[in-house]
């Protein structure tokens, strides 16, 4: 962003108003990186005060449902005293009647959590009236670690992203498929955030036992339990003033959520055994594979837990479809188990490219480690690849350019997608939910598909 673009923007006065912290810590940051001038509140009320003392605030971005005065109520306060006003509310897919209601008092838009940056971003500029520009497109390479191999324009798109919101203090949530590389990510964001002198704790949700996960997190005084023959400090307690990975937080039980809720809203949390409350302060990034809204539908996860944690959603999406970063991973996994510069054969190099990778880079990893312990020197062959790898392409196909299935699937999804969103007239959330599918996934394939030249109103 140029210096002229950013001094226009700076006249702008945008007062955010969430009771979430760390909803409010991600849109100040995001927009002040835009280049305007940014103000927040924790409350309705208070956002009133700010207004009866503050001149020349050019927009309001609110939150509908806080403790108190409710966004509902900001936005009709905010409108008696500043009739032109432009108001923006942001919630939950699940207030659509608010919706109505809040257009009818007269808001300007309405935008649904998680935050999309690029919607938040246009709806700003058109209520307030200045030249349009996407926040996250065009923008330079990111300053990646060594270890984090990024080829693909999803993968960089993702990485910037993650850029953005690092140094925020919000919750995170990245989805994918297992295996796509989420704790890569969560690692990126830890070390580019305020907290990367401390630690990053992570915790696998899915490989510990219920019965034991609940003493993992939040630690349990001797005698509480049988075995527990000595105190044990927990790992949110561990994590004071850094980060916690919370692994596949869709395998976390009901009871275990209602306590995780807690500590989201206010940091506090009693060990198991124990009546004392304890603080702690923590960033919490969680990784999931299953689409955490449909849990909510089913009664299997927390509506609550689910838009505290979800703040930001990022989608990472899985390794067939970020085509140009399978060779340069393979290449980094071959050089990792092998001494020296390994050369992958030109039929190697096709059935990677080709084949589906259905449990990602894990799976590519796993199989550029047995590659290098089957070849006698530098070079790779087919024959070195798993079987299960090999299986997928006849002799022919190894050896030649014919087409795969790769793209007919490709086109199926597309055109299955396509034709819901029509069906919805183009409702995103509809669209999602009746997919199967996380909005922020669909929002991902949307916005691919317009790259590659689909219409999509």
């Amino acid at each position: 962003m140029t210096g002229e673009f950013r001094e226009e923007r700076s006249k702008y006065r945008i007062l955010i108003v969430d009771d979430d912290g760390g909803q409010r810590s991600l849109l100040a940051s995001f927009l002040s990186g835009q280049g305007f001038t940014v103000l927040t509140a924790a409350s309705g009320e208070e956002s009133i005060e700010i207004l009866n003392r503050e001149e020349d605030i050019h927009i309001i971005i609110s939150d509908v449902r806080m403790p108190g005065m409710s966004g509902l109520d900001t936005l009709r306060l905010a409108r008696k005293r500043l009739p032109t006003l432009p108001v923006l509310l942001v919630t939950a897919y699940a207030d659509i009647r608010d919706a109505v209601r809040a257009m009818q008092d007269g808001a300007v838009n309405y935008l649904e959590k998680p935050i999309d940056l690029d919607e938040l971003l246009s709806s700003v500029q058109k209520a307030i009236g200045i030249r349009e520009s996407a926040p996250l497109q065009g923008l330079e390479r990111p300053d990646l670690p060594e270890e984090v191999i990024a080829e693909s324009p999803l993968t960089l798109q993702i990485f910037r992203e993650a850029a953005f919101v690092a140094p925020s203090d919000s919750r995170i949530l990245i989805t994918g498929e297992s295996g796509v590389g989420k704790e890569v990510l969560a690692d990126f964001i830890h070390r580019r955030s305020g907290r990367a002198s401390k630690p990053l704790v992570k915790v696998n949700c899915a490989t510990i036992p219920e019965a034991l996960l609940e003493s993992e997190l939040f630690g349990h005084e001797r005698g509480s339990f049988t075995g527990a023959s000595q105190q044990r400090i927990g790992r949110f307690e561990e994590a004071d003033g850094g980060s916690i990975l919370l692994d596949e937080i869709g395998e976390m039980s009901p009871p275990l959520q209602a306590k995780l809720l807690q500590i989201t809203q206010d940091g506090t949390f009693q060990r198991v055994g124990s009546n004392l409350v304890r603080k702690t302060n923590v960033r919490i990034l969680a990784t999931t594979n299953r689409n955490l809204e449909k849990e909510v539908e089913q009664g299997k996860f927390r509506e609550d837990l689910f838009f505290r944690l979800n703040v930001m959603e990022i989608y990472v999406p899985p390794l067939r479809e970020r085509h140009e970063d399978i060779i340069p991973l393979a290449n980094y996994f071959a050089a990792t188990f092998m001494d020296g510069r390994p050369r992958l054969s030109p039929s190697v190099v096709r059935c990677l490219e080709e084949y589906e990778w259905p449990g990602n880079v894990r799976e590519l990893r796993n199989a550029m480690e047995r590659a290098t312990l089957m070849a006698r020197g530098d070079l790779i062959i087919r024959e070195h690849l798993p079987k299960r790898i090999l299986a997928a392409f006849s002799e022919d196909n190894a050896d030649d350019n014919l087409p795969t299935n790769r793209g007919k699937l490709e086109d199926i999804e597309r055109e299955a997608i396509l034709k819901t969103l029509r069906k919805n007239a183009f409702n995103r959330s509809e669209t999602a939910r009746e997919l199967g599918i996380s909005r922020r996934a669909l929002l991902y394939k949307i916005q691919r598909y317009t790259k590659q030249g689909y219409e999509i109103n």
